[in-house]
């Protein structure tokens, strides 16, 4: 399924705004100049801010425009709370180099326990990964995947070394449409001090995700345990309306 045209807009006034080419004005170009420049309608250049918005990128102030807000990033990367197609699409707006290592995959069937933990009914075939994600070479988040086969079919090895979303999207036609994210911090277990650059810290910043499709399947539960000294979340509140 292609991308709307919005999101085309988006990831393009993204890396605008990245590459700091609105700087001189801090503002975006007015709707007329984006309507033109990307030959579409006024609601689809909306709707394309309104994700910037939400991210945090800019804010729209009646009279003025639409602002862009200072961003200064607290390390080297963040992860948007609204991303959630996977870490690898850091990579694409953030000067980080992603890698993944697969350390487990597995074919396994949901039991009473598992059933509690991810969601997915007693008796569900999954497929079982653990991956290592490294970012500028430095092994950071742990991820534990569950995804469900009878509806991800076909995943390999060789496709979770890259990028599972873009297969579930690209290859088997499905649109991902939410996700439910649980936010916490934990003691680092034994294998997170094995496998993830810890240095002294003995805490890991866990996120717990159940991802949907539209017809509101549920198709993955992961487990992200990230060293907590580039645990940063970001998330913008607009005070407009108040």
């Amino acid at each position: 399924m292609p991308k709307a045209k919005f999101t085309n807009i988006y990831e393009a006034l993204k890396q605008n705004i990245l590459h700091g080419d609105y700087n001189h004005s801090h503002l975006l170009p007015t709707e007329e100049v984006l309507t033109a420049r990307f030959q579409c309608s006024r609601n689809t250049v909306r709707r394309a801010i309104e994700k910037l918005q939400d991210e945090g990128y800019v804010q729209s102030i009646r009279g003025k425009g639409v602002v862009l807000l200072e961003n200064k990033a607290a390390s080297s990367f963040k992860i948007d709370l609204h991303n959630f197609k996977g870490l690898a699409s850091i990579q694409t707006y953030q000067d980080v180099k992603t890698a993944t290592s697969v350390l487990k995959f597995q074919e396994i069937v949901i039991d009473d326990a598992l059933s509690e933990t991810t969601g997915f009914p007693k008796g569900s075939e999954v497929y079982y990964l653990q991956r290592l994600r490294y970012f500028n070479n430095e092994p950071l988040v742990l991820d534990i995947n569950y995804f469900l086969k009878s509806i991800i079919q076909n995943l390999s090895v060789e496709i979770a070394q890259k990028s599972i979303y873009d297969y579930i999207e690209h290859a088997l036609h499905l649109q991902v449409i939410a996700c439910r994210r649980m936010i916490r911090v934990e003691k680092a277990t034994a294998l997170d001090k094995e496998l993830i650059n810890l240095r002294d810290f003995d805490c890991v910043g866990v996120t717990l995700n159940n991802a949907y499709l539209d017809d509101g399947k549920m198709f993955e539960y992961t487990e992200s345990r990230h060293a907590p000294d580039h645990f940063t979340f970001c998330e913008t509140v607009s005070l407009k309306d108040r």
